[in-house]
């Protein structure tokens, strides 16, 4: 999936996640800003990336600004943001693209 404009999902509350996905044009940039990055840094950009995978997105500028979010947060902000950016906000396959 192609990200065609700028979107984002998620919010700056507690055990949440905020994530932007813009184009890009040079694969996967992914920037992380976390609370528990020394502990979980790794796991975070795993399931980002593995999200966006799923999704078949090639080439976006993804920054993440996690507040403690679990893996399934994570993973849905990823997911939603991407819909958005494609301008898909009906018969979305919430579950369908990610195991």
């Amino acid at each position: 999936m192609e990200i065609l404009k700028t979107a984002m999902a998620g919010t700056l509350e507690s055990s949440d996640a905020q994530v932007t996905v813009e184009p890009g044009d040079n694969g996967i940039e992914l920037m992380i800003e976390s609370s528990v990055i020394h502990q979980y840094g790794r796991q975070i950009r795993a399931v980002a990336l593995e999200t966006l995978e799923r999704l078949d997105v090639k080439n976006a500028r993804v920054t993440i600004f996690d507040k403690g979010a679990l893996d399934c947060t994570l993973k849905a902000r990823v997911e939603c943001a991407v819909y958005r950016s494609n301008g898909v906000s009906e018969n979305l396959p919430w579950g369908g693209v990610i195991r």
